[in-house]
C-alpha cells in the first residue's frame, strides 16, 4: 500500500466508532428536545440521531446540557418524534478536507452532494477553530489581478485581504461574487453558498465556474430549506476547508455568500436556546460569531499561505447601518457597496466607489498611481455635488471649470468601472489615464 493511502485508511478506522452511548427523548418543545441519560457523557456540539418510532433517523446537535438532561436542536421538523424515542451520541463532528476536495460540491457535514464517493484526509479537523496567532500572522502580501477593472485600480485587492461586499437583493451581487470566482488569481477557492435557493447552486457549478474554474474550487453548499444548524454550519466548513489549503502554503480565495443567512441561522438558534433578541432583534452573541468567522481568514503565519476573502452582506433598502452590516464593517480590510439606483440605470457592477474604500490603499499603489487614483475619485466627487443642478438643467457651462472637466469625464469613468476583462493591472490603470485624458 502506498502511503498516502494508507494514511487515509488509517485516519478512517480511527473515525469509526464501536459503542454508542444512548439516551431517550423526554420532552418536546418549539425551543428544541430534551433527552435524559447523556447529561454526563456529552459535550456541546456533540451530534446526536434521534431514530423515530416511525423508523426515519433524525439527525441532531446538543446545544444545552443541564443536571440531568440535555437540549438537543434537530436538523428536520420534529414530525414523528415521540416520547421515549432512542438518541444515539455520535460525539463532536468534525470535517476532514483533503486536497481531492477540489472540483467538489460537498455539505456542512463534510459529505459529497454530486452522487460521487468523497475521500477524507489523514488529519480531521473541527469547524470552529480558532483563528492563527495575531503575532505571527503576516502582513497583507502583493495586489491580485482580479479581471474587473474597478478593482484592478480604485479597489485594489491585496492578497490576505478581508473585503465585505453590501447590497440589496437585485442589485448585481451574486453576479460580481462570479466574476471573482473567476477572474482573481489564486491558488483554490472555497465557495461557500449559505442558505442559498436549490437552483443557484448548479447554476455556480455549470454556469458560472464550468469545468475550468471547478478544477481550483470547493463548493460548500447549504440550501434555503434546511435548519438553521445547517446553514450556520455552512460558514465555518468552508472556513475549515480554506484553512486545510492555507496550511498548506496555498493561497486561498474565499467567497462567502452570504454573512447575512449566516447570521439570521444564528438568530434562529440563539433564539431556540433562550437568548434574548437585542440588535436589531439579533442577538447579543451575533457580534462575537460575526468576528470569530472574519478574523480567522487573512494572512496566515510564516510558512502557511493566506486566505483571501469576499464576504458579502444583504442590506435591507440600501442599511449600512443595519447590525450585521456595521458588525462586519469594523472588522475588515476594505468594503464595497453596490446601489440600486446605479443598477437601474444599466451599468454593472453597481459599484458606488465614492461608498466604497478599499484599506489596501495607499500601501498597494505606487505614488504615481495614487495620484490617478486620487484624481479620479476626485472628478466624480465632483460630478455627484453637482448632479442635481446638471440633471435640472441649472447649470450653466463655463461656471466652474472643474464642473465642466467632472462633466466630461463622467461618462468615461463611469463606462470605465463597467469594463470586464482588462487584463493586466497595469492596463486597468493605462485605461484609466486615457479615460482622465493624461498620456500614457
Amino acid at each position: 500500500m502506498s502511503g498516502p493511502f494508507l494514511r487515509h485508511l488509517t485516519a478512517a478506522i480511527d473515525e469509526m466508532t464501536i459503542a454508542h452511548h444512548l439516551g431517550r427523548v423526554s420532552a418536546l418543545g418549539q425551543g428544541g428536545i430534551a433527552v435524559s441519560g447523556l447529561a454526563r457523557v456529552a459535550a456541546l456540539g456533540d451530534r446526536v440521531e434521534i431514530t423515530c418510532r416511525k423508523g426515519h433517523v433524525l439527525p441532531g446537535e446538543i446545544r444545552g446540557i443541564g443536571a440531568g438532561e440535555v437540549t438537543v436542536l434537530a436538523d428536520g421538523p420534529l414530525t414523528g418524534i415521540a416520547l421515549a424515542d432512542e438518541v444515539r451520541l455520535l460525539g463532536e463532528a468534525r470535517i476532514a478536507p483533503d486536497d481531492g476536495w477540489l472540483g467538489r460540491v460537498i455539505d456542512p457535514m463534510g459529505r459529497p452532494m454530486d452522487g460521487r464517493p468523497l475521500r477524507r484526509g489523514p488529519e480531521p479537523r473541527r469547524v470552529e477553530s480558532p483563528p492563527p496567532a495575531p503575532a505571527r500572522r503576516k502582513s497583507l502580501g502583493p495586489r491580485l489581478e482580479t479581471g474587473l477593472c474597478a478593482f484592478n485600480t480604485m479597489l485594489p485587492l491585496v492578497r490576505g485581504q478581508r473585503v465585505g461586499l453590501f447590497a440589496g437583493s437585485g442589485v448585481g451581487k451574486s453576479s460580481l461574487i462570479s466574476g471573482m470566482a473567476r477572474g482573481v488569481a489564486a491558488d483554490v477557492v472555497v465557495l461557500a453558498l449559505i442558505g442559498e435557493r436549490g437552483r443557484e447552486l448548479r447554476h455556480f457549478v455549470q454556469d458560472v465556474l464550468g469545468p475550468e474554474g471547478m478544477a481550483r474550487t470547493v463548493v460548500v453548499a447549504a440550501t434555503s430549506d434546511q435548519s438553521p444548524l445547517t446553514r450556520r454550519r455552512c460558514a465555518w466548513t468552508a472556513m475549515s476547508v480554506a484553512e486545510h489549503f492555507r496550511n498548506r502554503g496555498r493561497h486561498v480565495l474565499l467567497l462567502a455568500d452570504s454573512v447575512t443567512r449566516f447570521a439570521e441561522a444564528h438568530r434562529e438558534v440563539a433564539l431556540a436556546l433562550g437568548e434574548p433578541p437585542t440588535l436589531g432583534g439579533y442577538p447579543p452573541s451575533l457580534a462575537h460569531a460575526i468576528m470569530t468567522l472574519a478574523e480567522r481568514a487573512g494572512p496566515g503565519e510564516e510558512g502557511q499561505g493566506d486566505i483571501t476573502a469576499v464576504f458579502s452582506v444583504l442590506v435591507a433598502g440600501s442599511d449600512m447601518d443595519g447590525p450585521v452590516a456595521d458588525i462586519l464593517r469594523g472588522v475588515l480590510d476594505g468594503h464595497v457597496v453596490l446601489e440600486r439606483d446605479i443598477a437601474e440605470r444599466g451599468r454593472f457592477p453597481a459599484i458606488n466607489l465614492l461608498k466604497s474604500v478599499s484599506r489596501s490603499l495607499p500601501d498597494a499603489a505606487s505614488p504615481e498611481e495614487n495620484a490617478v487614483l486620487q484624481e479620479a475619485r476626485e472628478m466624480l466627487g465632483v460630478y455627484d455635488r453637482a448632479e442635481l443642478m446638471i440633471q435640472s438643467g441649472l447649470y450653466t457651462a463655463g461656471s466652474s471649470p472643474q464642473i465642466d472637466r467632472a462633466i466630461t469625464l463622467f461618462p468615461r469613468l463611469d463606462a470605465f468601472i463597467s469594463e470586464p476583462e482588462p487584463g493586466t493591472i497595469g492596463d486597468s490603470f493605462q485605461r484609466l489615464r486615457q479615460c482622465l485624458g493624461k498620456p500614457g
